[in-house]
């Protein structure tokens, strides 16, 4: 099953009071809390918070969209531990974090191998807590290709160790679709927008042939995840609202 939500760095602007009443107003069914604004790292009081007024409203934390990159962030003074911290308070079932910081073509043997080593201790970490940890799939990182992804997942060999996806600029119908069949046993949430650049941003609706065919591919993959929207044109909650229905609308469709 796919349910449609919002990831919660889509509105930086807005405080988290405002972002569960336009997911409510847009009938989506479940948020992804970022680690940047909405909820800080370590800010145990407001991550508990975050969590009430999602539930309250009828709404589920579907992620926590923290910012650790595996084999760094815990050098820079960010521990797993206070992220996992923060995830169970806002009652998130899912940690997604970033694979390193830098992408495959640059990275040599020790490079990977660091952060897949990470990558399974963390992946450790949150199964003795109930939670999944699942990796952003993006550029600039070592799951920035399907190749990548796959042998970063089997390099790590830890069950409890997921991944995102995302259409990443540039990618083909094709590419895209062979993503999401490679990476099915593993896959966590979707990302959704549709853009030509990160800078020109176009309405959802615009990129129906797409995220049509992407959406029944990615139902064949097994369990529940969400299709979270990001980065609405202009940051305008109208936008959103309007995309929203559309994703609605998409996954009426392919039910």
């Amino acid at each position: 099953m796919i349910y449609a939500g919002l990831v919660s760095v889509t509105f930086r602007k807005l405080p988290p009071e405002r972002i569960v009443a336009l997911v409510r107003q847009a009938g989506l069914r479940g948020i992804e809390w970022g680690g940047d604004i909405h909820v800080p790292h370590g800010e145990l009081g407001r991550a508990r918070e975050v969590g009430e007024i999602t539930r309250e409203a009828g709404l589920e934390v579907t992620a926590y969209g923290s910012y650790y990159r595996a084999a760094r962030s815990e050098d820079e003074g960010l521990p797993f531990q206070q992220v996992l911290a923060t995830a169970l308070e806002l009652g998130a079932p899912v940690v997604r974090v970033w694979a390193g910081t830098v992408g495959s073509a640059m990275a040599d043997e020790e490079a990977r191998w660091r952060v897949a080593a990470d990558l399974r201790r963390i992946a450790g970490l949150a199964a003795k807590a109930g939670v999944r940890v699942a990796t952003e799939f993006h550029g600039g990182t070592l799951t920035d290709t399907n190749e990548s992804t796959n042998q970063l997942l089997l390099e790590a060999d830890h069950p409890n160790l997921f991944t995102y996806w995302q259409p990443l600029t540039g990618m083909t119908d094709e590419i895209c679709l062979q993503a999401l069949g490679q990476l099915a046993p593993r896959l966590s949430h979707l990302h959704v927008f549709h853009w030509r650049t990160p800078q020109e941003r176009l309405a959802l609706a615009e990129g129906a042939a797409r995220w049509k065919k992407f959406l029944a591919a990615a139902r064949r993959a097994p369990g529940d995840r969400g299709a979270m929207l990001e980065f609405v044109p202009d940051d305008e909650p109208e936008n959103f609202l309007r995309d929203a229905a559309t994703l609605l609308a998409w996954l009426r469709e392919t039910d």
